[in-house]
């Protein structure tokens, strides 16, 4: 992810944007409850951040690997578990240096009660990669290993299989639900990269998902809307109206920040009003025209646009909170149980 000025991006509209992270203006507990019922549907941020922790525990999921090889599989056997229909969609995308890089999306539908079968799907979406390098480590010999990614791309994976796991449970389930999570998310440029720029080098799973959809013309006849989670767990998040979320699906902003509000989060879902972030959101909106929300930590005072340990190797369970995943959760639920 990559984010510029405003100002900027209006004087020269080719140029995509991206970033995340703010300080909150209130901490939340070390730990989650259990199980907390939000207009009857329960979420356990104890048990999303579980998953996330066993995301992280095999290690950066960095395309190619052992570890991301290994990550697909648990996410998509839990999945199952879960009641999840669980395709592998696989394609090819080129990266920032001009090679194909194949891509692996992890797509899962959860199913609506008969009575319901002629609803639209709701889109819920996440990345599960991490970056391979470290390119914002302050010491250069440090940026070419990769980071283990747990707020940026585990935490947002963990809320959506916890989703999976209590969407089972629901007495009356009114919609279907659709969960990909996207791979090679952060394959984007890397700063120390002095070869040929390229544009859309971010996001090359949503990129591949989008384009495949738009192939099946399926996109607006299937999907009412779509919701994306990105480094939802650091303790003091804040979640402030992003920029495209509004241009392209301001009505879902509106309900899910009024959702929010309800629930007592407005604290963490902020009535500011980001930069424009290109994230996997951005491509869902413009390739397959479904409005799509970005959900994501955002920090407007930082050097980078960027929470301090965004690409880093600090990006570990430290910066993972079961109470902001359990935050985040119960807003999810609420606005998708309805």
């Amino acid at each position: 992810m990559h984010i510029r000025n405003l100002k900027y991006l209006l004087l020269s509209c080719t140029l995509l944007l991206s970033g995340c992270g703010l300080s909150a203006k209130r901490s939340v507990s070390e730990s989650g409850e259990s199980s907390v019922s939000a207009s009857g549907l329960s979420f356990s941020g104890d048990s999303a951040y579980a998953y996330a922790a066993a995301q992280v525990a095999f290690g950066p999921r960095v395309p190619g690997t052992d570890a991301h090889h290994d990550c697909v599989q648990y996410i998509g056997r839990t999945l199952e578990r879960f009641g999840a229909t669980v395709e592998i969609q696989t394609g090819e995308v080129m990266r920032y240096d001009g090679e194909w890089q194949h891509v692996a999306n992890i797509c899962a539908h959860l199913p609506a009660d008969s009575a319901y079968q002629g609803e639209k799907t709701v889109l819920l979406c996440a990345h599960y990669d991490s970056r391979p390098w470290a390119d914002q480590e302050e010491d250069y010999s440090h940026r070419m290993s990769p980071i283990p990614g747990a707020n940026d791309g585990a935490s947002g994976v963990g809320v959506l299989m916890e989703v999976a796991r209590q969407w089972q449970n629901l007495s009356e389930r009114k919609r279907p639900v659709e969960i990909v999570l996207f791979d090679c998310e952060d394959m984007g440029t890397p700063q120390f990269y002095t070869g040929k720029q390229r544009e859309h080098t971010w996001c090359l799973g949503a990129q591949l998902w989008a384009r495949m959809l738009v192939e099946s013309r399926e996109s607006k006849a299937v999907y009412a809307f779509g919701i994306l989670l990105d480094m939802v767990g650091d303790p003091n998040a804040s979640f402030p109206r992003e920029y495209y979320s509004e241009q392209y699906a301001k009505r879902y902003v509106d309900k899910i920040w009024h959702t929010a509000e309800q629930l007592g989060y407005g604290h963490r879902f902020v009535s500011t009003r980001s930069y424009p972030i290109t994230d996997d959101h951005y491509y869902v909106n413009t390739i397959a025209k479904i409005p799509c929300v970005d959900i994501i930590h955002y920090v407007p005072g930082s050097e980078t646009g960027f929470a301090w340990w965004w690409h880093t190797h600090s990006d570990d369970m430290r910066n993972v909170n079961p109470g902001t995943l359990q935050e985040v959760g119960k807003v999810l639920m609420s606005v998708i149980g309805e």
